[in-house]
């Protein structure tokens, strides 16, 4: 065990102790007397003297010393009562410390730094302890107040664990402790009296790795989008790595993409995440992905056990895991031997009576008659009492269910709905035959009745009866159905391919959607019949896709084939509008179609963009993205040659990202891609990542001879066309052709495989290692890569289209933009839930309204942009009390269309006319403040606007409600609106004059004028010059209240912009070219106006005020 440092003199400790190992920092010491011949005698004397001279030795007859060179004094940091434990301890000094601390150059900071490390992993050893009995334990308690007071953040930012590490600054470490939160990562160091913190936030990270390289023998690097950091010296560097990488992931998917990405409920309040909660989450993402259980389900206990397997005649051990619906055993190695039983066809969870030989038995009973015998359960009463509760809750439910069922059933036609119809060719009447077939649901797979034409189809049946057999014998020794035992035997089969009278109940037996039919019996119908005949975006693509969808299959030649991959689309689309109908579904809903039931195609699609492929499906087809990008790690890893040579491989996984979407349907032979189906349905995503590898090694000399990516396109294109099977139409002479034709091309010629087994079975043997917890630790590592990457992009789109408006340069652009967006995360951060989700919900208002994709928007509500106001506005300060009356008209400006929101768009123009425009232009923004709509009657609720301005500069937008999702406001109307704002696009280029200022808004902008001199160098000047301007302004309106002038002004202001209702006939007016006249008599106003602000200078403060400002802002609220 570490201890807390202690001085020794080193004269004593050699009197008393042998040294085993030293180096120049550390030795190992063996208490005199332990282990040797003698030990008994020797080893009471020593203790004797131990316990005179040396307390804190006398219980473990091993230790670590530090020591430092030419000094007596060494300090005890370690102990323990068996070599191996000190052993340990030893390993680890050497492993992480002792090449780091060659680079001090005093001696004297060895000691210090070294105690310190010590100290900080006693600490964290102690924290450990505590928190398996404690949920806060005192330690973390101090932890948390050293946060909170060395970082100053609120206190709703809650502190998740700390690690103690080494923070690094080229080549000098820097000891400390690492702070997680759960919206940053921070650490803080007081080392030699030198004091060094950061605040990284996690909405900055754009990549996490592990790095080994000179003095940093294994590192966490975090890279954001300004620098990188390098953390080492961890006590359990893998638990921190994992724990950094997913709050990372959380903030982001919390952060980034709330609405695409799919998030556990307790990860949804950031209040709740805990390290406990953070294990529970890891395992529960592993659980899902290894068993591919569906999304909702919830991991309840985890026990080691073992199985008996009747194949193998004995017990095979592995644990097991219960969900909300189902039991998951797993051997322990992965994939050697998997269970999985839904709690729907659990009869019975009874215990049974222990013995030597079979201790703690359970015995799971089915509905088919089966049983499962488990043994060696720990804490087998409480396990069986909560699964008997789950069991009998879900029997209830079934049986609530049937006889609600049986009740409709009386009830409804006796006509059935499902009918099995099928025409092989066109009728007359192909109008009305179509209508029957749009709501005729099919009662078998269309293979049944549509084939391939296939010559030489003898063989092709004789190997079908093979294959038959092969799975039936399978069937009789390890099970049928959803909990037949799944091992390497079943892979070899499914490799071989399944036969086609089988595919169709296999896919739902492996995939497990036959539990979800069989639950949700008459569900699919009721979606068919609620949505045909429905109208919206996704079924106008869907349409549109229809007869792409395996153009060349008979199957899809026809209607009813049509009609059925309608059917199947459009009520998935309805069943989850969030990921609606996105383009490839129809390639894979059409195989499904061709080998299954219809209601079952449904379920197995319902499987696929749920379960099997989380993420893929959305609308920025984020999990595919993310998958390419682990696919490209595990390029450089698993073919380190290819890597070597195609330095970008950006190339071989865009390539690849079809492979994903379609699961190689879209790029092999019809045979062959379902025989990888077949293997997708068994093995999930890692069957595609070892087959994509696979591809790529067969083609790795090829690849690396490229010169272009068309050419690496062909390559692969040509491979893969020429994969066949047992069942290909494609003579073997026809292949021997074209792979000879093909390598022509270049002269390092190709590896070719004959069939698509033989590739299969390659990809097992050379890349069958690769594991799904392994899989699940780089996508969570991989999608915040991707996930920042689209940052980027919507971040270059919005500068794009903004930079031609304004002045501004692109540097100080893109500060604002930063400021901007890390306002809206400021909200999310610390603001209040209805605030904060308010906020998330304005930056994904889009695309119901415009029928079209919009990229996410950031938007600032009107506390947001007070805030940025303060910070960023060379007008008066947040120092200043009016400048809060000025933010508010300056946003109620703004926003032109009243949705209380700012765009970035519309912030960069306000922005672009304080620093970058002509006086003329500032005055005019200036003299708008002061007039309506800005100037409002009740300055305390700037909502009450009389006479609201139009937005003129802005496309068509409906404002749908939210409780109504998919109506379309009429096209008619639309037109129009689009007409009218067309007129008005016209007008926009002459520059309409501006309502007159009457005597209650001069007042208001006198007011500001007075206003914005304080501080400033010129002020009593500046005081002087307004008064004179003023008077002069008096007076130009007295005299033409007296005598009104025929100005034009007054009659050609639009009626949209009269401020005052009902005016008094006593009030004199003024127009804005009489103010600016009297402005630009003051050479002080004039200079005041024209003095060039520095925005980088600006910009640069509130990047360091924005954090802290708004900080203490958010907390004030939250504590009212």
């Amino acid at each position: 065990m570490w201890l807390n440092p202690e001085e020794v003199l080193l004269k004593n400790a050699l009197k008393l102790w042998v040294t085993e190992r030293s180096n120049d920092f550390f030795l190992l010491q063996r208490r005199r007397g332990h282990g040797e011949p003698t030990g008994r005698f020797t080893g009471l004397l020593v203790g004797a003297l131990d316990t005179v001279l040396d307390s804190n030795a006398r219980v473990t007859p091993f230790r670590i010393l530090l020591q430092v060179p030419g000094s007596q004094i060494s300090w005890v940091i370690a102990s323990g009562a068996a070599i191996e434990e000190v052993t340990k301890h030893w390993d680890w000094l050497v492993h992480n410390l002792l090449h780091s601390l060659s680079v001090f150059e005093n001696k004297e900071d060895v000691a210090s730094f070294v105690r310190g490390k010590v100290r900080g992993l006693i600490a964290e050893e102690v924290r450990g302890r505590q928190a398996a009995q404690e949920e806060d334990p005192q330690k973390f308690r101090e932890a948390l107040m050293k946060f909170e007071l060395h970082f100053g953040l609120p206190s709703s930012e809650k502190l998740v664990t700390y690690y103690s590490c080494c923070c690094w600054k080229g080549r000098v470490p820097r000891q400390g402790f690492l702070y997680l939160s759960i919206n940053h990562m921070a650490f803080y160091s007081f080392l030699l009296g030198k004091e060094v913190k950061f605040v990284i936030p996690w909405a900055e990270v754009t990549r996490l790795e592990r790095v080994s390289t000179g003095l940093m023998t294994d590192a966490i690097r975090v890279n954001t989008r300004q620098r990188q950091r390098e953390f080492s010296m961890f006590l359990n560097l893998e638990e921190t790595f994992g724990v950094i990488g997913q709050l990372a992931d959380i903030a982001l998917r919390r952060l980034l993409d709330s609405e695409g990405l799919e998030l556990d409920r307790v990860l949804q309040q950031p209040a709740r995440i805990t390290k406990r909660i953070l294990e529970e989450q890891a395992l529960r993402e592993y659980v899902l992905a290894l068993f591919r259980l569906p999304r909702s389900e919830r991991l309840h206990e985890v026990a080691s056990c073992s199985v008996w397997t009747p194949h193998a005649r004995c017990h095979t051990t592995g644990t097991l895991y219960t969900t909300d619906s189902y039991l998951c055993f797993s051997s322990r190695e992965e994939g050697n031997c998997i269970l999985l039983i839904p709690l729907s066809e659990v009869l019975s969870i009874e215990k049974a009576e222990s013995t030597s030989p079979l201790p703690n038995p359970v015995i799971v009973s089915l509905r088919t008659k089966k049983a499962f015998q488990l043994i060696e359960l720990q804490d087998r009463d409480e396990l069986v009492e909560s699964l008997n509760s789950r069991l009998r809750a879900l029997q209830w439910k079934q049986s609530m269910f049937r006889g609600k069922k049986d009740g409709k059933r009386k009830m409804s036609s006796p006509t059935p709905y499902y009918t099995f119809y099928y025409d092989t060719g066109y009728s007359d009447e192909e109008e009305i035959e179509e209508q029957v077939l749009r709501n005729t649901v099919n009662s078998e797979a269309l293979m049944t009745a549509f084939h391939l034409n296939q010559p030489g189809n003898n063989g092709g049946k004789n190997m079908e009866q093979a294959k038959e057999r092969l799975w039936e014998d399978h069937f009789s020794e390890f099970g049928r159905g959803v909990h037949m035992f799944r091992t390497e035997k079943i892979q070899k089969l499914v490799a071989m391919g399944i036969p086609e009278s089988l595919r169709g109940e296999l896919w739902m037996t492996l995939s497990d959607a036959s539990s979800e039919l069989e639950s949700h019996q008459g569900y699919y119908t009721s979606l068919v019949q609620k949505s045909m005949g429905q109208s919206s975006l996704a079924t106008e693509e869907i349409e549109r896709d229809l007869h792409r969808s395996l153009p060349d299959h008979p199957a899809f030649q026809n209607p009813t084939g049509i009609a059925a991959l309608r059917r199947v689309l459009t009520a998935y689309a309805h069943r989850n509008p969030k990921i609606g109908y996105c383009q490839s579904m129809n390639i894979l809903a059409s195989v499904l179609l061709l080998y299954a039931k219809e209601e079952e195609a449904f379920w197995l699609l319902v499987a696929v963009c749920e379960r099997m492929l989380p993420d893929y499906f959305n609308r920025r087809v984020i999990g595919a993205q993310v998958d390419q990008s682990v696919f490209e790690e595990l390029i450089r890893e698993r073919l380190p040659e290819l890597a070597e040579n195609v330095p970008d491989l950006s190339t071989l996984s865009s390539v690849s990202l079809s492979w994903f979407l379609t699961l190689f349907l879209s790029v092999l032979p019809f045979h062959s891609a379902i025989c990888v189906v077949d293997c997708f349905f068994f093995h999930g995503i890692k069957a595609i990542f070892q087959l994509g590898l696979a591809v790529l090694e067969a083609n790795a000399a090829q690849l690396a001879a490229c010169t272009d990516d068309g050419q690496a396109l062909m390559i692969l294109t040509s491979f893969l066309d020429q994969v066949g099977s047992e069942e290909s139409s494609r003579p073997p002479s026809t292949q021997l052709v074209a792979a000879e034709t093909s390598s022509s091309d270049s002269d390092i010629p190709a590896v070719r495989h004959s069939n698509i087994t033989e590739l299969i079975n390659d990809s097992y043997e050379k890349f069958g290692d690769l594991s799904v917890r392994q899989i699940e630790r780089l996508r969570c590592r991989h999608r915040i890569r991707v996930l920042q990457a689209h940052e980027d992009t919507i971040k270059e789109n919005t500068l794009r289209l903004v930079n031609p408006d304004v002045s501004i340069s692109p540097e100080n652009l893109s500060d604002v933009y930063d400021l901007f967006k890390t306002e809206h995360f400021i909200t999310l951060y610390w603001g209040d839930s209805s605030s904060a989700a308010a906020a998330e919900a304005a930056a994904w208002r889009h695309s119901e309204t415009s029928r079209s994709f919009i990229e996410r928007q950031y938007r600032l509500d009107r506390p947001q942009f007070k805030s940025l106001y303060g910070l960023l506005s060379p007008w008066p300060g947040v120092q200043n009390q009016h400048a809060d009356t000025l933010a508010n008209r300056t946003f109620t400006l703004l926003d032109q269309d009243q949705d209380n929101l700012v765009t970035f768009r519309e912030f960069a123009g306000w922005l672009d006319t304080l620093y970058c425009e002509e006086l003329n232009v500032k005055i005019r923004l200036l003299y708008r403040l002061h007039i309506p709509p800005a100037l409002t009657d009740s300055e305390d609720d700037p909502s009450l606007m009389k006479s609201p301005l139009l937005s003129t500069n802005r496309p068509l937008y409906v404002n749908l409600p939210s409780d109504v999702e998919g109506e379309v406001k009429d096209y008619q109307e639309q037109l129009k609106q689009m007409l009218q704002d067309l007129v008005k696009e016209k007008e926009k280029d002459v520059e309409k004059p501006l309502p007159l200022m009457n005597q209650r808004e001069f007042i208001q902008f006198c007011k500001t004028l007075y206003s914005m001199f304080h501080g400033d160098l010129e002020e009593n000047d500046l005081f002087q010059a307004i008064a004179t301007v003023t008077s002069l302004v008096l007076q130009i309106g007295e005299a033409g209240h007296r005598a009104p002038c025929s100005g034009s002004e007054v009659t050609e202001a639009p009626a949209e912009d009269t401020g005052v209702e009902g005016s008094e006939e006593n009030e004199w007016t003024i127009s804005f070219a009489q103010i600016l006249a009297s402005l630009l008599t003051e050479q002080a106003l004039v200079n005041f106006f024209e003095k060039p602000a520095d925005l980088t200078v600006k910009i640069s403060e509130a990047k360091e005020k924005q954090y802290h400002q708004r900080a203490s802002l958010l907390s004030l609220q939250r504590n009212r």
